[in-house]
C-alpha cells in the first residue's frame, strides 16, 4: 500500500470517527486517479474491519443519468457494507455521530448464490438473488459540505454510511423490477416518487454491472450479500426528529425514524 494511499484512507477514517469533515482530494491530491481511489477506499474498510466490523455486502451508486452528467463519469461507483450499518431491526437510526446525511430508497437484493463476472448477465443475476426488498440507504459524505468528484465519493467508501431493509422479501422473478413504483414520504408529507427504471433501467441492470466490475478487479459477490442496487427517488436531507415512509410496488411499505 502506498504511502498516499495510506494517508488519505487515514484521513477518511479519522473523519468518520470524529463526524469531521476533510477537504476535497479532487483538485488537492496530484495524480488520483480512479484505481487509487478505489484503493483509499479499500484501506479505510481494512480499518474497519480491523476494529471489529464485519462486510456484509456492497452498495451501488451513481445509477442516474443525469447524477453522472453531473460529476462527469460514465458508470455508476460501488462500496462496501459492513453489519455496523445495517439498522434493519431497529428501523431507527441515529443522526449523532454523522456530518451531513441523506437518504434514498432503494431496492434490496439478498443473495443466496455467489456471482462474480465476467460474463454475468440479467439471468445470472435472478439464479443467484434469494429475494429483494424495499430499502432506506443513509449516506453521508466525509468530504466537507458534500463537494465531491467521482475521485471524493469512491475514496469515501461511495459515501456509504446505513441501511435499512424492509422485512418483506419478495422473490424477483415475481416482480418487474423496472417498472415498479416507488413513494418516499417525509414527516408525513409526500416528498417523491421513482420507479425502478431510474436505476439504469432496472435494479437487475445495477447488480449486472456490479458484478461484472467486482470480477475485472478479481473479487466477487457471495451468499449472504446484501446489494443496494441506487437509488429510484431523490436524496432527501434528513435530521434527528425526521420520520421516512416508503412504498414500492409489489413490496410494501418501509418506515423509518431518526433519532
Amino acid at each position: 500500500m502506498s504511502t498516499d494511499t495510506t494517508t488519505h484512507a487515514d484521513a477518511l477514517h479519522s473523519a468518520l470517527r470524529n463526524a469531521a469533515p476533510i477537504a476535497p482530494l479532487t483538485g488537492r491530491v496530484e495524480g488520483l486517479d480512479l484505481a487509487g481511489a478505489y484503493a483509499i477506499a479499500q484501506a479505510g474498510i481494512v480499518r474497519r474491519v480491523a476494529e471489529g466490523e464485519r462486510v456484509v455486502g456492497r452498495k451501488i451508486g451513481l445509477t442516474s443519468v443525469a447524477v453522472q452528467r453531473m460529476l462527469g463519469v460514465d458508470q455508476p461507483d460501488f462500496g462496501v457494507l459492513t453489519d455496523r450499518m445495517d439498522h434493519s431491526d431497529r428501523g431507527v437510526v441515529a443522526v449523532a455521530g454523522m456530518i451531513a446525511p441523506r437518504a434514498e430508497g432503494e431496492i434490496a437484493f439478498h443473495l443466496k448464490r455467489d456471482l462474480a463476472g465476467p460474463g454475468i448477465a440479467l439471468h445470472d443475476v435472478l439464479l443467484a438473488t434469494e429475494s429483494v426488498s424495499a430499502c432506506f440507504e443513509i449516506v453521508d459524505s466525509r468530504i466537507r459540505d458534500w463537494k465531491i468528484g467521482i475521485l471524493d465519493t469512491v475514496a469515501d467508501n461511495a459515501s456509504a454510511a446505513a441501511f435499512v431493509t424492509s422485512r418483506t422479501r419478495v422473490s424477483p422473478r415475481d416482480l418487474d423490477l423496472g417498472t415498479c413504483g416507488m413513494v418516499l414520504e417525509k414527516n408525513g408529507a409526500l416528498l417523491s416518487t421513482g420507479a425502478g427504471a431510474a436505476a439504469l433501467g432496472s435494479p437487475l441492470n445495477c447488480v449486472v454491472w456490479l458484478a461484472n466490475q467486482l470480477g475485472r478487479l478479481g473479487d466477487g459477490l457471495r451468499a449472504g450479500d446484501t446489494v443496494l442496487s441506487g437509488a429510484l427517488v431523490p436524496l432527501t436531507p434528513v435530521v434527528r426528529g425526521d420520520h421516512l415512509r416508503l412504498r414500492v410496488g409489489g413490496l410494501g411499505a418501509l418506515e423509518l425514524h431518526f433519532d
